[in-house]
């Protein structure tokens, strides 16, 4: 198995680092179009694996996309960062072309490669690289449900005094501050709906804090988060890697599913070997649809952005 991930920055790299330690493929490349930043990096990290206890060959490659060929999964990271006071939807003017241009350039050399979006505005740029390549649709994921489901246990634990990993929590909808849908009436404790644990001032505190997650943590470190993300993306490409067939919020294109069309949005998916393979219908209450309608109406506005650019879509 070999796995590409492109952009060799803080999100980027800690994806790598994750995929290299858990040895998903005999080979990892890392690609930057900053010169030696990506053959910087893969040095640092292949120098751990005598200490880790991995055999995954990690490459560095300063925008030499021949180095990718023949890879079975391709996670896009590459483009500008979030700063403070800036929002996803500012991103799209700058983001948009690299993208494009990443796209294109994996599917000359990996045409049967499996891509997952990371880079932001997450919901169009995922909807971006489909439209783009003209790719079978469960072959182009974003991340984005993953870490936001991440982020809405992560609060909840704090709550309820847990650990994160007894919980089932779960985020649909766009990846976005204000797009986002933490499923409070669905999320569980072993078992336990929380709602009959957590009062619902808490309830709706914990959803406000998910919901500005990643704001919050730019604001505290001045650029996007990494940690998090990069473990995300990890999380997702094992699940392909090793068809593990799990469940997870994944952002896929949708041709009716939960009343939406043509849209690149996060819902449940089953992934595996194949990409995302099955769609899981969540029996959302009537508040939860209008919700989900109006977070699709907002990621149908951004991606109108593309319109307006040197890109097709």
């Amino acid at each position: 198995m070999k796995i590409t991930v492109v952009g060799a920055g803080a999100v980027g790299a800690t994806c790598a680092d994750n995929i290299a330690r858990k040895e998903l493929a005999e080979e990892v490349v890392l690609v930057d179009i900053k010169e030696g930043l990506a053959e910087g990096k893969a040095l640092d990290m292949f120098q751990t694996a005598s200490m880790l206890e991995f055999d995954t060959r990690i490459v560095g490659s300063t925008n030499d996309y021949s180095k990718t060929a023949n890879s079975d999964v391709v996670v896009i990271t590459s483009g500008v960062p979030r700063k403070p006071g800036m929002t996803r939807e500012e991103l799209i003017g700058i983001n948009a072309g690299i993208v494009k241009t990443v796209t294109e350039n994996i599917l000359k050399h990996s045409p049967n490669a499996i891509i997952i979006i990371i880079s932001n505005p997450m919901d169009t740029m995922t909807y971006l690289a489909l439209k783009n390549s003209g790719v079978a649709k469960n072959r182009i994921i974003g991340m984005g449900g993953i870490l936001d489901s991440a982020r809405f246990k992560a609060y909840l634990s704090a709550e309820l005094q847990c650990s994160p990993n007894d919980l089932h929590a779960v985020v649909i909808g766009g990846h976005g501050d204000t797009t986002m849908i933490p499923l409070i009436r669905h999320a569980t404790l072993n078992g336990k709906p929380v709602s009959s644990i957590l009062s619902p001032e808490k309830q709706k505190q914990v959803v406000a804090d998910t919901m500005v997650g990643g704001a919050t943590l730019t604001k505290l470190i001045g650029t996007s988060a990494w940690y998090a993300p990069g473990a995300a993306g990890a999380m997702l490409v094992e699940s392909i890697i090793r068809d593990q067939k799990k469940v997870f919020p994944c952002c896929v294109y949708l041709d009716g599913e939960y009343g939406e069309k043509d849209i690149c949005i996060g819902v449940p998916v089953v992934i595996g070997r194949n990409g995302w393979e099955k769609i899981l219908d969540y029996d959302l209450n009537e508040e939860e649809k209008a919700l989900f309608a109006k977070s699709a109406e907002a990621v149908r506005n951004m991606n109108g952005v593309l319109s307006t650019l040197d890109v097709s879509a």
